[in-house]
């Protein structure tokens, strides 16, 4: 069965370079696993410090209640998880939150909201969120859902760097995790951000029951966007308890480092960030990972609604690595992580969020 694809629209296709297919990417997925590990490490120390590390923190403003039926999701309004729907949080709060973040070594603070589209009085709101933590010195992003017509220049107004939008998986397997949002609904949210000149942060996540074929699809899908996204968070599944898929099979460890591997082969300049599902990993795990290309990761002690490794147990494990934390764009990179000198990706060249086990939507 081949994947299906669905083109992206004219202001994000690739319509220079050869397109990454599903059959090539799975082709990578076959490699044995030291060969694709050492063709990962190639590609990754061509563009960036192999032991540099960018750490962004991630707030829920707004939790819950979600009308979107994601089955990942624990912020669904369509599903019992125990977690009750809160309003957006008080800008203090939020600057209060992103200093914490910010003294404790983060360099982007992302900010998610459990909406499918932001209301014009809920961007209002964000937007001076947004300028709040921007004056700071962090980098900022946020996951608000769609985005209308006007809305992404509201947020690059107010000084928004990256707006997060998953497209969470292939679009042949998408019909079977959400049934009230369209892919194209999420590509076009894309190109409204690109048009507005905004990075792009986008990625997806895999241990859904998924099989391999569909994890290259979603793969695909990304690395054909013209230009690709500059922020590729990779999501381990975090099966929430209420969720349609809280009992489905975990993905086999060395296939999740497989999909960092790909994604960092088909996206040489992309930043591939560990993102939900590390609570479950192993410091062993998180090493293979970073071997095959990963260079980012969020960090602190929760993702919205779920766990992530506590920060304490992050800065010990980067030192065991010998790794550093990349130089924050705004301010000096914290004392335990070294001086490093990792290269920004060009625009270019060459789960949980707001809707449950993923880093933001």
């Amino acid at each position: 069965m081949q994947t299906a694809y669905i083109p992206v629209p004219q202001t994000t296709r690739n319509r220079a370079a050869p397109a990454w297919t599903p059959d090539d990417i799975l082709a990578l997925y076959a490699m044995p696993f030291m060969d694709l590990m050492h063709r990962a490490q190639q590609v990754h120390r061509a563009h960036f410090d192999p032991n540099a590390v960018q750490l962004s923190s991630l707030l829920s403003i707004k939790t819950g209640g979600c009308p979107e039926d994601c089955a990942y999701c624990p912020q669904s309004s369509h599903y019992d998880t125990g977690l009750d729907a809160d309003k957006l949080m008080p800008l203090d709060e939020v600057v209060a939150a992103a200093k914490a973040a910010q003294a404790g070594g983060a360099q982007r603070f992302c900010m998610g909201a459990a909406w499918r589209s932001p209301k014009p009085h809920h961007l209002e709101a964000v937007a001076r969120m947004v300028s709040a933590v921007k004056s700071l010195g962090l980098e900022t992003c946020v996951t608000l859902g769609m985005l209308r017509d006007g809305q992404a220049e509201q947020l690059k107004d107010a000084g928004l760097d990256y707006y997060n939008h998953n497209l969470d998986t292939s679009p042949e397997f998408y019909g079977k995790i959400i049934s009230t949002r369209t892919y194209q609904d999420r590509l076009d949210t894309l190109a409204r951000v690109r048009e507005a000149g905004i990075s792009v942060c986008c990625g997806g996540i895999v241990g859904m029951g998924e099989s391999r074929r569909e994890r290259a699809g979603l793969i695909a899908q990304l690395a054909n966007m013209e230009p690709y996204p500059e922020s590729v968070p990779i999501n381990n599944l975090v099966q929430v308890e209420g969720t349609p898929l809280a009992k489905v099979e975990p993905l086999d460890p060395f296939e999740f480092v497989r999909t960092i591997a790909v994604a960092r082969i088909t996206m040489p300049r992309a930043a591939v960030r560990l993102s939900a599902g590390r609570e479950t990993m192993d410091d062993a795990m998180q090493a293979l990972c970073f071997m095959a290309g990963a260079n980012s990761m969020f960090y602190g002690d929760a993702l919205l609604t779920t766990a992530n490794p506590q920060m304490q147990a992050d800065q010990r494990l980067l030192q065991r690595l010998g790794m550093h934390v990349e130089p924050a764009p705004h301010h000096a990179a914290p004392e335990f992580s070294g001086a490093g000198h990792a290269a920004q990706p060009q625009a270019g060249s060459g789960q949980p969020c707001a809707e449950g086990g993923t880093t933001c939507r």
